[in-house]
């Protein structure tokens, strides 16, 4: 097989024993470092990606990828408006809501707390989100109207000792103009469900029927929006834009992107200057193939010497210390990349059994949203470290390359 001169030679360089063993150990920790370098990265960068992963199924557990509403008032057309919409490509479902705010107080303790109060159609939610999945006890299907049922969160239920049977009264910010005065609206509901769908939703919002919700917030059969899904959730703003044009001016419409946009671009800032720093941990490892080099060229100037006097040219020479240092930073890379999947793919098992083993809570669920590690490797992740970090190495190389090009035969051997 054809290889160029000075491939050859480099590779030979690279595979010989040194008398100068203080060289090998420094082209070895050269390699090991970006191994290390390139693995952690891959491992930190998966493991940020699954955290984005489950906080948006999370998210979108309890949230439609698309909300239709009506400018000033609610939406009383919603029928017609939910036909035309789920004749829209890309759209795998629409069905109407109603939000609204309120106070739920626990009959038996006493205690009150404020909740974002959702009328759904329990006969069509889960074409928009699975709610029916996360019902821990009860059934979505006793959510029927007229009967004033309500489901709540895990740990709301937990924070006022609710069980599925409890009553509690739900007081609605409208009041009423009784004989007696002004009086806050009250009304009894039945527990009915308790679900869970993540920290976000589970302490402070309730589902009601819609029809029910209709009638304790007077909406005089409108309703708050239609909430929308898509085929593919990254892909609901360009499918609101197309909503959009659609629909006349009177509209709005509004992606989950929208409602956690900051969110999301926090964590993808967090993921760029996380991917930064330890771009530096390749850098110091680039840092030292230089210095492998540079010791390489000092060594073997007396070879270099040679090689000039028997014709090679500078540009040879050259080629000769950017094939070794290359072949080091190869090494190292595939190393690392090997070790990076090998961490991403077994992370999320480790720290389960390092947790059960000492006891300990690594990952708090109510403080990042997540009870476990998550990972997810991205190819075009993988790809690109590899490729900054052969880049790298490439660099590093042409400073010992051009100091050994530079070597005047003459001198060299002057003394040899």
């Amino acid at each position: 097989m054809f290889r160029p001169f000075y491939a050859f030679v480099g590779f030979r360089y690279t595979r010989v024993k040194r008398k100068n063993h203080f060289i090998s150990f420094i082209s070895l920790t050269s390699a090991l470092g970006i191994a290390l370098g390139v693995g952690v990265l891959i491992a930190v960068l998966s493991v940020m990606n699954g955290f984005n992963r489950e906080i948006r199924v999370q998210m979108l557990s309890g949230t439609p990828h698309i909300t239709v509403g009506k400018f000033g008032s609610g939406l009383t057309e919603w029928p017609s408006l939910i036909k035309k919409l789920r004749a829209m490509p890309k759209v795998l479902g629409a069905t109407p809501y109603i939000f609204s705010q309120g106070m739920l107080s626990n009959l038996n303790t006493g205690q009150v707390l404020g909740v974002m109060v959702r009328g759904i159609d329990p006969r069509h939610i889960d074409e928009v989100y699975p709610l029916a999945e996360h019902i821990l006890k009860g059934d979505l299907k006793s959510l029927k109207p007229g009967e004033f049922g309500i489901l709540v969160g895990r740990t709301l239920a937990g924070n006022f000792g609710l069980k599925v049977g409890d009553k509690v009264s739900l007081i609605t910010p409208e009041a009423s103009v009784t004989p007696a005065g002004i009086l806050p609206r009250i009304k009894r509901f039945t527990v009915v469900g308790i679900f869970e769908i993540g920290d976000l939703y589970d302490d402070k919002q309730v589902f009601i029927d819609i029809e029910d919700a209709n009638k304790l917030y007077r909406m005089q059969n409108a309703v708050s929006g239609i909430q929308v899904k898509v085929s593919d959730e990254l892909e609901a703003p360009i499918i609101a834009r197309d909503i959009q044009r659609e629909l006349d001016h009177n509209y709005w419409i509004m992606d989950w992107t929208q409602e956690f946009g900051s969110f999301f671009k926090a964590l993808q800032i967090q993921k760029t200057v996380m991917a930064f720093i330890l771009l530096l941990i390749i850098a110091v490892a680039a840092f030292n193939l230089v210095s492998s080099l540079v010791m390489m060229v000092t060594d073997k100037r007396a070879d270099i010497a040679i090689l000039r006097t028997l014709g090679a040219s500078r540009g040879s020479i050259m080629g000769i210390f950017i094939a070794q240092g290359g072949l080091i930073g190869i090494l190292g890379t595939a190393l690392g990349v090997v070790l990076g999947l090998f961490l991403a793919l077994n992370v999320t098992s480790w720290v389960d059994k390092l947790q059960a083993a000492f006891n300990i809570e690594l990952v708090a669920r109510d403080v990042y949203l997540v009870g476990f590690l998550p990972s997810e490797i991205h190819a075009m992740d993988v790809i690109t470290i590899a490729i900054v970090a052969l880049f790298m190495c490439f660099l590093a190389t042409l400073y010992p390359a051009w100091r050994a090009a530079s070597i005047q035969p003459a001198e060299a051997l002057r003394y040899e």
